[in-house]
């Protein structure tokens, strides 16, 4: 496993597991205990997720100590605000099993934020969390947010894949030094990913999957990711990139597949907010992405 450092001097996983719309209990218990077992030893949670639970056991079960692992969790827009993100985050180290996590996250730039901010930082203060950051936050929140904290957010977790380099914005959070985070790596196979040609090439090139040519990307890019799955051959797979480098060619030819726009959430659409917003009221039949 390589590692990343932080602004605050915390050492992050560059490959973490993504636990996005695994059902709690026995799916995620198991995907998690798969991950755990390959050797990944990043997790990625959130209120949202509703699976904090089935999370926490596969740790407690894992055998893996505490110490070797780096837990992630966020805190979602109903429970924005001072008050409201102290409780949300006592609910889910209850419900993880654990006195600490390592990153704690704004999972979206809406409602009282800067509220939770506070919050936050009192936390961390406390040693109960090891890096606070947020997620989904454009250039002028993320700028504007670092510019009134009184501790600036380690990490800025956002969709980033081929399809949506982002050169801009990672170009202001290494001015800001908030390291970038890509969820959804894959854009859930959207704009046939895994048959695109190029990293087809790729992949061939080097005898591996279209998925480890993308997270081979992601990290030589400097950006540690998440990826997802809940088969356990696919999640192997998926932790098996440590033994290839892409060339400097094969760099310039996947940073030609941009599209230079969201795929998934654009934060920033009017329609995307409301969307974001009718998933918060009504969970069971609307789609959300990360």
């Amino acid at each position: 496993m390589e590692y990343v450092l932080l602004n605050n001097g915390v050492s992050m996983p560059v490959l973490g597991f993504g636990t996005f719309q695994i059902p709690n209990g026995a799916p995620c218990r198991e995907a998690v205990a798969a991950a755990l077992a390959a050797g990944y030893r990043h997790i990625d949670t959130a209120s949202s997720y509703q699976n904090e639970e089935a999370v926490g056991q596969a740790i407690r079960q894992s055998g893996v100590a505490r110490s070797e692992l780096f837990i992630t969790s966020k805190a979602y827009i109903h429970e924005m605000g001072y008050d409201k993100t102290k409780a949300a985050f006592d609910r889910q180290l209850r419900l993880l099993g654990l006195d600490y996590l390592d990153l704690y996250l704004v999972h979206m730039p809406f409602g009282d934020y800067y509220g939770s901010w506070r919050a936050m930082e009192e936390l961390y203060k406390e040693g109960k969390i090891r890096a606070i950051g947020v997620s989904n936050f454009s250039s002028s929140r993320l700028m504007d947010l670092c510019y009134n904290a009184d501790i600036a957010p380690a990490v800025n977790q956002i969709e980033r894949h081929p399809f949506y380099q982002r050169a801009e914005e990672l170009a202001v959070m290494e001015e800001l030094n908030v390291q970038a985070e890509a969820w959804a790596p894959f854009a859930e196979g959207m704009n046939g990913m895994f048959t695109q040609p190029v990293l087809q090439e790729i992949a061939a090139a080097h005898g591996k999957s279209v998925a480890q040519v993308i997270l081979r990307w992601e990290i030589q890019s400097g950006l540690p990711c998440i990826a997802k799955s809940v088969r356990p051959e696919r999640i192997r797979e998926n932790f098996a990139i440590w033994d290839f480098e892409l060339t400097a060619d094969e760099m310039k030819g996947i940073a030609a597949l941009d599209l230079g726009h969201p795929q998934m959430l654009d934060t920033e659409r009017p329609s995307e907010v409301k969307r974001v917003y009718d998933f918060l009221n009504n969970p069971v039949v609307t789609s959300l992405h990360e």
